[in-house]
């Protein structure tokens, strides 16, 4: 098998393409033959040694993966040889083999091809946790999704509008726009050359989003908390834009409003039956149409380092996948 092997995590340049001996499932494992593995900020935080889980050394990048079961360990009972499966693992996927906890791999369904699935657990979890769960969105009510041309926005999108809601997406360029409108978005901002918070007004009557979604961070959080509505909830999902934003609390006294932490990780190990009832129910969305990962491009594996400088111009709409 080859792999992206990291020995010093100081950055992408230090990744090389390395043979390693194919290894054997121990209990609990199965190996996994990738077919597709996308590409996660995260991916690039931990190559960086800057993500909050720090594996240990060496190891092999890529969180989120697919492929064909090849082999299963002692008392592995859920999953057989030849069986489809999609895995969030953490790290292993920027390679050709990679061992896998069973517990972690998501069967895939007939009709579940290797790239949408290698796109899907990580944006739509998340996205579904934090509207369905600590959003605690319903018909009706509007969203404001930022970064909404991402992986997590776009996803964030296509499950709002699966469950009635109103999507206003904030995004960067007319061209993400337009993607953001192709996917269901009901209206658009870009908050380049639009002032957020006037848009928001004008949009919602003065009323404001009952929901922001934002996994941005930076300068936009407080013009979007400023503009949300009476009991609205602002979903705190990441920090891409990289500075971590400082809310004044009279804010959310003011407007009745909540600030609501989203960590889909956590939330998948302390809750695992709530998690595994809500992964059933996107696998039935998806099955039935209702939401579909959004793929900039195919890449193949060999090119993980022109994928991460793509992944770092800032123009991905929707998931870059890594293909064998």
């Amino acid at each position: 098998m080859h792999a992206w092997l990291c020995t010093n995590p100081t950055g992408v340049e230090a990744l090389a393409w390395t043979e390693l001996p194919t290894p054997t499932p121990k209990a609990g494992e199965v190996l996994v033959e990738i077919k597709a593995a996308s590409l996660n900020f995260p991916d690039l935080l931990i190559v960086q040694n800057k993500y909050q889980i720090k594996p240990p050394l060496p190891f092999v990048p890529g969180a989120e993966y697919a492929g064909v079961v090849q082999a299963v360990g002692e008392g592995v009972t859920h999953l057989q040889v030849g069986q489809n499966v999609a895995c969030l693992s953490g790290t292993g996927g920027f390679g050709t083999h990679t061992l896998a906890p069973a517990a972690l791999c998501m069967p895939l369904p007939a009709g579940f091809g290797h790239v949408d699935a290698a796109a899907f657990i990580m944006t739509y979890a998340t996205s579904h946790h934090a509207l369905i769960d600590r959003g605690q969105l319903k018909a009706g009510e509007t969203v404001l999704v930022l970064g909404a041309a991402g992986g997590v926005g776009t996803a964030a999108i296509q499950i709002a509008k699966a469950v009635g809601a109103k999507v206003i997406a904030a995004a960067s360029t007319d061209e993400k726009c337009a993607l953001c409108t192709s996917i269901g978005a009901d209206a658009t901002i870009n908050y380049t050359r639009e002032d957020l918070r006037e848009a928001l007004k004008r949009l919602t009557d003065g009323k404001g989003p009952d929901v922001v979604y934002d996994p941005v961070g930076g300068d936009f959080a407080e013009p979007a908390f400023r503009a949300i509505a009476w009991r609205g909830r602002y979903l705190v999902i990441g920090f891409a834009a990289g500075p971590i934003p400082a809310l004044p609390l009279n804010l959310p006294l003011l407007k009745g409003a909540s600030i609501v932490g989203v960590f889909w990780g956590e939330f998948s190990k302390r809750e695992p039956k709530a998690n595994a009832a809500m992964m059933m129910e996107l696998a039935q969305w998806y099955g039935q149409g209702k939401i579909k990962p959004v793929i900039d491009r195919t890449m193949p594996m060999a090119e993980l380092p022109a994928a991460y400088a793509h992944m770092g111009s800032r123009s991905v709409q929707g998931k870059l996948v890594l293909v064998n």
